[in-house]
């Protein structure tokens, strides 16, 4: 039996799934994981199944929020034609919409699953986490307040895609809310949400059209670059708190390797516009990556 082939021009239904979930979001959802199970391991606690299934819920509340904000962007019409970012699926029609909700229905449920593992080994502070990340994963874009279209996206991705994660794979492992979990979730926070500031900066222009307030519409652009800068400024500050205040490895300031590719985003960033900041959201991501992934070799050390 063979497969029915795509219409030439048009993506295979493997390359429209794929470009729903936004595979370059996901290491977002991975660095606070790894960080946080770092943080487990130097205390001597770390758990491989925690690990494991802290990643499957961290990555499917990622996927499920931007199927929820794919499908609802579009019904809310900030998706148009006029979009400067990557395409969106909903937008080009490429999956029903109904089909792109219930795909993101499914993820926050495979999320909910990886989390039973959690709460089982955990307990109810766990359950509290995962349900109040769904929440805000769905509120996002949805809802009669959605997160994203009132000038709390940022806080929301600060907090849970940061704080939240780095926090809540600690507790995961050690069963304890420690201090030292916090110091670290702040340069992860700083960072993740330095690559929705660039994503909010870059759609200013038809944000605004579609009444989507985030903080470079309620602010100006100027304010966006301002607090992009302090927020990849801020994630080297921090740094050191680890180590100062949380009695880790001095050796966590291996992320300032990573200075030089952060001033060149800065510089970048205050001087592009448009879909020339798509490189920049690219770079931003990188510079995640790989901040956290030297921070957390760091912590290991």
């Amino acid at each position: 039996m063979t497969s029915k082939a795509a219409p030439v021009g048009r993506p295979s239904q493997w390359q429209i799934w794929l470009m729903a979930a936004r595979p370059a979001t996901l290491p977002a959802a991975v660095v606070p994981v790894l960080v946080g199970s770092a943080l487990a391991f130097s205390a001597g606690q770390f758990r491989p199944l925690v690990l494991l299934a802290a990643l499957v819920g961290a990555l499917f509340i990622q996927i499920g929020t931007n199927l929820a904000n794919d499908y609802f962007d579009a019904k809310k019409g900030a998706d148009t034609g006029e979009r400067l970012g990557p395409p969106r699926v909903t937008q080009l029609g490429l999956l029903p919409a109904k089909t792109v909700l219930v795909a993101a229905l499914v993820s926050f449920g495979i999320a909910a699953l990886a989390g039973v593992y959690l709460i089982v080994v955990a307990g109810w502070p766990i359950l509290v986490i995962g349900l109040l990340s769904i929440a805000a994963g769905i509120l996002y874009t949805a809802g009669p307040f959605p997160l994203g279209y009132n000038g709390l996206g940022d806080l929301f991705t600060f907090v849970f895609f940061g704080l939240v994660a780095v926090i809540g794979t600690d507790y995961a492992h050690t069963g304890q809310f420690r201090w030292v979990a916090l110091w670290a979730s702040l340069p992860v926070a700083m960072l993740v949400t330095a690559i929705l500031v660039v994503n909010n900066l870059r759609d200013a222009p038809t944000d605004r059209k579609a009444g989507k307030r985030t903080l470079a519409v309620i602010f100006g652009e100027r304010f966006a670059r301002s607090e992009f800068a302090l927020l990849v400024l801020g994630a080297f500050v921090t740094l050191p708190l680890a180590w100062m205040w949380g009695g880790e490895s001095p050796f966590t300031l291996l992320a300032w390797l990573t200075a030089p590719m952060a001033l060149n985003l800065i510089d970048f960033v205050n001087r592009e516009r448009g879909r020339a900041l798509n490189k920049a959201l690219v770079g931003t991501g990188r510079l995640h990556l790989l901040f956290g992934v030297l921070f957390a070799i760091g912590i290991l050390v």
